[in-house]
């Protein structure tokens, strides 16, 4: 707790007195000169980090920081999803006041008054975010430039676990008690994030990286199953999510990515889980009748062709449906006759034929498809367009395709995730590879501020992604 304005607990760093017993301040009152200024302090940058000795402030310069503070014209931001309160986009608003946008998250937001004469509170680092641009800046707080840590700097001592707590949940002191521990898995929650009570009685939520199994449960049924034996897409067998251990839902398994993660529809939202997330449930009929990715190709493109195609401009209904589905077929059918070709962005099982292919990397039906002028930026339910599910297949071929037919390659999904953001994540070093060479942003952010390579680091393929 800030011994001066009682901010408990202390956000960011803190600063501790070496000269007085238990006297901490926070970092407005540090650089606002409270406390006698001739007494050393020690910087502790995180939780359990090692304290770095300083000098005297009595003596230290002050540089004064700019940016959004009041007083400052600001513009609408990259984040921005507040439709035209501003009045508009590129229309000017002044800063009034920077505020917390939660209890949680001190001195995250600004208080805009827009030329228009509306007035709001605007996100400017809560999670990430930047629902403002500054485009006159104005004067700050004086800081002790000197006094600060380097951007990126991380000292040795205990410094590891919170780096890679950062943005799965924090890290607190409380946490130390889990090192080397064995704790139970209780629950998985919506950022995949696991959480773990253990004997102390205290459930922590902790990033998968710092976790590793020591036991598997014996009493689950199909546990040890691989999820390919144990999951089908497109059945109409059942599962059972249970979601922080306080409620189960019924979904269908939509689709299973090359890392076995399911694409599972809940309540009529597709949500990606770990498969040992689900619990499998048998059909009503008590039978699984699963297909393959191209036999679910095949029934995706006979859906799109069947209502198109004029049998009158076909030599036989037989030949005719063992045809369907194959490139080629394509290219005879879309030149049938003036105005009867088939509709090549047609939607089916939640997909177009474009994204379908993309994802399973059928290269020929993806180039007829584009000569056709296909749509590359149709978005399914999650926002994914084709880029995406190249990304998620492992596909890319299909980028560089997709890229050179003018796909956005840094256009986001409703979890504000780009392609790369989603090759970096699921390891697929040649997605990854392909995109950068085809000048894709890597420095988009995340909700969590991570950009698309930093995610690298968090997931554990920071090393493959340099490569």
């Amino acid at each position: 707790m800030c011994d001066t304005c009682r901010q408990q607990p202390i956000f960011g760093i803190r600063w501790k007195c070496a000269e007085c017993g238990n006297y901490d301040l926070c970092s407005v009152c540090y650089h606002g000169d409270k406390h006698q200024l001739r007494h050393r302090f020690y910087r502790i940058t995180t939780p359990g980090s090692e304290r770095v000795y300083l000098e005297t402030r009595r003596k230290t310069k002050k540089i004064a920081i700019r940016g959004i503070f009041p007083g400052a014209r600001v513009v609408r931001g990259v984040d921005w999803q507040w439709e035209d309160q501003d009045g508009g986009n590129g229309r000017r608003g002044k800063v009034q006041e920077v505020q917390d946008w939660s209890a949680a998250s001190p001195r995250s937001a600004a208080y805009i008054v827009w030329d228009n004469g509306s007035k709001n509170l605007y996100r400017v680092g809560f999670e990430g975010m930047a629902d403002l641009k500054v485009v006159n800046d104005a004067k700050g707080q004086n800081v002790y430039r000197d006094h600060l840590p380097c951007l990126g700097e991380q000292g040795p001592g205990r410094s590891a676990p919170p780096s890679l707590q950062h943005g799965h949940g924090g890290w607190t002191d409380g946490m130390f008690e889990c090192l080397n521990s064995i704790g139970t898995v209780v629950g998985i929650d919506e950022d995949h994030d696991i959480v773990v009570a253990y004997n102390s009685g205290n459930r922590w939520t902790f990033n998968p990286a710092v976790l590793t199994k020591v036991a598997t449960p014996t009493n689950s049924a199909g546990f040890n199953e691989t999820p390919q034996q144990q999951f089908a897409v497109g059945t109409s067998c059942r599962f059972a999510l249970t979601w922080r251990g306080l409620w189960e839902k019924i979904g269908h398994v939509q689709q299973i990515y090359n890392d076995n993660d399911l694409k599972v529809e809940v309540c009529n939202t597709t949500w990606t889980y770990n498969p040992l997330a689900v619990t499998k449930l048998a059909s009503k009929d008590g039978t699984m009748h699963g297909t393959t990715s191209g036999e679910r190709l095949s029934a995706l493109l006979k859906k799109l062709f069947e209502t198109h195609v004029s049998r009158r401009r076909q030599r036989g209904a037989g030949e005719e449906r063992r045809q369907r589905g194959r490139p080629e077929v394509l290219k005879q059918s879309n030149t049938a006759g003036a105005g009867i070709g088939p509709d090549v962005n047609g939607v089916f099982a939640g997909h177009t034929a474009l994204q379908a292919a993309s994802q399973n990397g059928h290269l020929e039906v993806i180039a007829v498809l584009l000569r056709f002028h296909a749509d590359v930026e149709i978005e399914d339910k999650d926002g994914d367009r084709a880029v995406h599910h190249a990304a998620f297949g492992d596909e890319p071929a299909v980028v560089q395709l997709l890229a050179h037919a003018g796909a956005d390659l840094n256009a986001r999904n409703k979890r504000r995730q780009t392609a790369l953001h989603i090759g970096v994540n699921k390891g697929h070093i040649g997605v990854v590879k392909m995109l950068l060479d085809l000048q894709c942003h890597p420095s988009l952010q995340v909700s969590d501020a991570f950009s698309g390579i930093s995610v690298a680091g968090n997931a554990g393929n920071a090393d493959n992604v340099g490569k």
